[in-house]
């Protein structure tokens, strides 16, 4: 998988077996355990300094995604969270070979694009990854042969606004 990396504009943790920042979650999820995922996101997402209400929300898009793996990538996957600088990065990885032509989803059995199921199916499976985007501060997805793995990054707060009034203090 660690080849696909290279495509796309992916952090090094996520590529390599290096340390770049703090992991406060590695964890392989099914079907049976997404329930347990959103536990540990939430409690993860705590730990990296996230206030409650924001925790909220990374445990919402870590879920998301996880599910879409479950769904379109293979019927499980891997999370890891890992606090990188300012910023917790939320990783969600999949086995499944992501669609050639859409660039998201999974062929598996979804139905034909250009019948009126198929576009109702998009829609419905354009969702959660929309919803991704909309609570993330950024967003990633990268594709290949050995699977598929999407990002989403979620500023700190305690570094957003220091002592002095200064970001980053």
């Amino acid at each position: 998988m660690a080849e696909m990396w290279s495509l796309g504009d992916v952090p090094a943790w996520a590529a390599s077996a290096d340390e770049a920042g703090r992991l406060v979650l590695d964890q392989s999820f099914d079907p049976d355990s997404l329930h347990e995922l959103r536990n540990c996101v939430r409690a993860a997402a705590v730990a990296a300094g996230m206030p409650d209400d924001k925790a909220a929300q990374v445990m919402l898009a870590v879920h998301e995604l996880a599910a879409n793996s479950v769904l379109h990538g293979g019927g499980a996957g891997w999370a890891r969270m890992r606090v990188v600088g300012a910023q917790l990065y939320c990783a969600v990885s999949d086995p499944g070979q992501r669609g050639a032509g859409d660039g998201e989803y999974a062929h598996g059995d979804r139905p034909d694009r250009d019948s009126a199921d198929g576009a109702a199916w998009l829609i419905q499976a354009g969702h959660g990854l929309s919803l991704v985007r909309s609570i993330a501060d950024q967003f990633s997805v990268a594709s290949g042969p050995g699977g598929s793995q999407v990002i989403a990054v979620f500023e700190l707060p305690e570094f957003q606004v220091g002592v002095t009034g200064v970001t980053g203090q």
